[in-house]
């Protein structure tokens, strides 16, 4: 089940996961598995740092606090789960597909999730550095009030994607495409390369204000004088 975020402004408004998980049984440990399956399953303060379970799914499971360092989740599956506080560098989420997902409080480092499919998912509070999305494909996703560090979202393809109360510093866009993003939540918008990339996208006219010398410099104006 899903509910549509208030839009406005002619942006399609995302639709939000509403994920309901019913009484889980607790995991009792001994390691991921690669293409392993994990249903209706609690994670709960779990060490999961330099763990391989490319390719498995988590179907209607809740991890909660747990490390994810170095953990290897290539082509891994999360459908309807909610994933509370993670902490972790370099946690590899490439290929992987997450939908229905909340990602709550999160304090990732370089996560890799290039190649990735993310659709209804909401990221909810949090820091989050140097997150790879390269040749990602985000539908239907918001980031709400988290800080997003030098995010990478080049030729990722973005569709009803909304930033609500965050900090966007640094961010790259490069071949990006673009489609009902609504960047007005975002302070600050700051973006290194890619705002050549932005038709499709809605900003605010203080924003247009802030990155008037980016848009000039990709456009090649020069501004001299007063």
């Amino acid at each position: 089940m899903v509910r549509r975020a208030a839009g406005g402004g002619g942006v399609k408004a995302a639709r939000r996961p509403e994920v309901r998980l019913l009484e889980l049984e607790v995991y009792g440990g001994g390691g991921l598995e690669s293409d392993g399956d994990y249903d209706g399953l609690e994670f709960r303060e779990v060490e999961l740092g330099g763990q391989d379970g490319g390719g498995a799914r988590f179907l209607d499971c809740a991890l909660t606090g747990c490390a994810l360092d170095e953990t290897r989740l290539h082509r891994a599956r999360f459908l309807g789960s909610v994933l509370t506080a993670p902490r972790g560098v370099g946690t590899n989420l490439s290929e992987a597909t997450l939908r229905d997902v909340e990602l709550r409080d999160a304090r990732l480092g370089g996560t890799q999730l290039h190649g990735a499919a993310l659709e209804r998912v909401l990221i909810r509070g949090g820091k989050l550095d140097f997150l790879n999305l390269r040749g990602a494909r985000l539908k239907d996703v918001v980031f709400d009030g988290c800080v997003l560090v030098e995010p990478d979202f080049g030729g990722a393809s973005l569709e009803r994607v909304e930033f609500t109360d965050c900090a966007l510093k640094g961010a790259d866009f490069s071949g990006a495409t673009l489609a009902d993003v609504d960047l007005r939540g975002a302070v600050p918008l700051e973006i290194t390369r890619g705002v050549d990339r932005l038709a499709g996208a809605v900003i605010s006219a203080g924003q247009l204000v802030e990155l008037a010398p980016v848009l000039a410099g990709a456009l090649g104006i020069r501004v001299e004088g007063g």
